[in-house]
């Protein structure tokens, strides 16, 4: 390793060399004279005795071989010239009378000091200069504009800089979306799509820099002060908990869940994708096109009056519930969903069937029909509306359950949950659930949407980022039978002195499948015992709804004996359905780039602490 008294013994080294040596990065950032310098001024150290020179630097310590090199170069200056000032003002100092320096010789090095401090200082003020004016080329926002397409290469503006994402979008799976903000400024969309106004999506957005805005144009977006399209975003309840502000997902904590059958609204999970639209009922519309009589236009008092009301009590979960298990198993994309994305409620409107008969459905539409599109009123920045689809079997069938719905829990829908309409598709996958309707097509082609074509699909565990292909997978519609524990909490301590353990949760599963078993283990799976499960919040309801129909959760409870000696139990529950589906052990095989269909054995892990007496 070089040291510093190599500086001293070398009488041919490079001013440069010789910094670097010390340690000093980026010696080119100084101009040759400050070099030169401070080349001599070591020097200069060593043939004046370096010992006793050194002495004279314990004025200095922040000039000492340490205290130099965890200097900030811009400091530099400031520190040498402070040092020269304190030589000048050491006459009374006996410390240097006795090792022979005559206040003539400590001006000589002050001053030295001193001149080193000023070229220190121009340089570095010459080299801000050149930084500012950055050497990447100044770009028109016209020249942006004409990189619009893959072809042509994709540009954005951000902040001033132009960036090339070219690349970026090419391996991104939501280039499609990326896409709207080619050939101009990302600040609007990143505005609504908040969650990826982070510190590492910008140091990412740095590497495809090309050059810097001109002037005239970036005065020009600066004018367009754009509002927070959150702001009119409905209040929440401070016990959810949020893994995203903007837009706003929130879940309740999971003890919450399993204290009611029908889970209050102000706790019922929050998923949006875009803003909160604010929709005047009295100017509601909602359109029903494709079929033969035309446009159908429907107001809510429509809906409310021209159809039958029905009701049923559903159960909606996302598609990232129980994410954040998953990408411990292994990295995932995707708001880290615990186990409360999901929850029960009852739901009241007119059916979609009933609605799409009164707008020309019939058997001559089902020769072609195979999809029915939903287009809501929560709109990105151009325009594009959230959409989803789902197959014409179900929105038609009888049997469907499919709602327009305008109440949640017997009130009106609330505007986190899509009033004054929300379809509800009971046994289906929450993302087809849309809210805030606007328009229903009936298409042989499924939605076009990117959350359709783009998202919510599932894959094998072999499949990363870099070999995904969206077009390969289906959407997905029904879900997987799922269960979790809701209590007690992972970590929770539990008294010995109870002897007994009450463990609850849920369990359900899609596609109207009824879970009919739900079993619990409180030694990691070694040995098993059977839950009670719970239709409704009257004691002892064991109801079975229809085959096929059961759209509803079940809520679970068992309590059991502590296992002696135990200091740690490990709780599992896995669940049955009627056609015998039940979950995986581990999420090893289930995994996917998305971290969706997360629906493994969920494990809890509690610790046991004993009585003091019995201490």
């Amino acid at each position: 390793m070089f040291h510093i008294t190599d500086i001293f013994r070398s009488t041919f080294i490079c001013p440069k060399d010789l910094l670097t040596k010390c340690g000093w990065k980026n010696n080119d950032q100084l101009p040759d004279d400050a070099h030169v310098l401070f080349f001599f001024f070591f020097k200069f150290l060593f043939l004046c005795q370096s010992v006793n020179a050194m002495l004279l630097l314990r004025r200095c310590h922040r000039l000492n071989p340490i205290g130099l090199l965890s200097i900030d170069r811009n400091q530099v200056a400031p520190v040498v010239a402070s040092c020269a000032v304190r030589l000048c003002s050491s006459n009374n100092d006996q410390r240097f009378h006795q090792h022979g320096f005559s206040a003539s010789w400590r001006h000589v090095l002050a001053g030295l000091l001193a001149g080193t401090g000023v070229v220190l200082a121009y340089g570095l003020h010459h080299h801000k200069a050149i930084e500012k004016s950055s050497p990447l080329p100044i770009i028109s926002q016209e020249e942006v504009t004409r990189h619009r397409s893959l072809k042509d290469g994709v540009w954005v503006t951000y902040q001033g800089g132009v960036y090339d994402i070219t690349e970026f979008v090419s391996i991104h799976p939501g280039g499609e979306k990326i896409m709207m903000a080619a050939g101009g400024a990302i600040e609007p969309f990143w505005s609504l799509y908040a969650v990826h106004n982070q510190e590492h999506v910008l140091e990412m957005l740095s590497a495809y820099k090309i050059g810097e805005l001109k002037a005239e144009d970036l005065k020009k977006q600066n004018t367009f002060k754009s509002s927070d399209p959150y702001s009119s975003d409905p209040e929440r309840h401070p016990v959810l908990h949020a893994n995203s502000l903007k837009p706003f997902n929130a879940e309740p904590p999971p003890e919450i869940l399993s204290d009611s059958y029908i889970t209050p609204t102000a706790f019922f999970f929050k998923r949006n994708h875009l803003p909160v639209p604010q929709v005047d009922p009295d100017l509601y519309r909602l359109h029903v096109e494709g079929l033969p009589r035309g446009v159908l236009t429907l107001s809510l008092e429509d809906l409310k009056t021209r159809f039958p009301k029905h009701t049923i009590t559903a159960t909606l979960q996302c598609a990232g519930n129980r994410r954040s298990e998953m990408n411990k198993a292994r990295q995932v994309k995707g708001l880290n969903w615990g186990v409360g994305a999901i929850g029960n409620a009852t739901w009241s409107g007119a059916k979609l069937r009933d609605v799409l008969l009164a707008a020309g459905f019939g058997p001559d539409v089902a020769q072609w029909a195979r999809h029915v599109q939903f287009e809501g009123l929560d709109k990105e920045i151009t325009g594009s509306a959230y959409g989803a689809s789902i197959p014409i079997n179900k929105a038609v069938s009888e049997e469907g359950d499919v709602l327009l719905a305008y109440e949640m829990n017997g009130k009106d829908i609330p505007a986190d949950h899509g009033f004054p309409i929300r379809v509800v598709v009971p046994g289906v996958v929450g993302t087809r659930n849309v809210k805030w309707l606007g328009k229903i097509v009936v298409s042989a082609q499924e939605s076009s949407s990117h959350w359709q074509q783009n998202d919510y699909k599932g894959f094998s565990p072999e499949i990363d980022w870099d070999t995904v292909d969206y077009k390969s997978a289906p959407a997905i519609q029904e879900l997987p039978v799922q269960s979790a524990i809701t209590t007690p909490a992972e970590g929770s301590m539990i008294d010995r002195t109870e002897e007994m353990l009450t463990v609850k949760g849920y369990a359900w599963s899609g596609g109207g499948r009824e879970v009919i078993r739900v079993d619990v283990s409180v030694d990691g799976g070694k040995t098993w015992k059977v839950a009670k499960l719970k239709s409704s919040d009257k004691e002892g309801d064991q109801t079975s709804p229809p085959l096929g129909r059961a759209w509803a959760w079940k809520l679970w409870e068992i309590t059991v004996p502590l296992p002696p000696e135990a200091q740690e139990l490990e709780l599992i529950c896995k669940a049955v359905d009627n056609s015998y589906n039940t979950q995986p052990d581990t999420f090893g095989p289930i995994w996917n780039v998305r971290g969706l269909l997360s629906n493994a054995w969920h494990r809890v892990k509690v610790k046991i602490t004993e009585d003091d007496e019995e201490e």
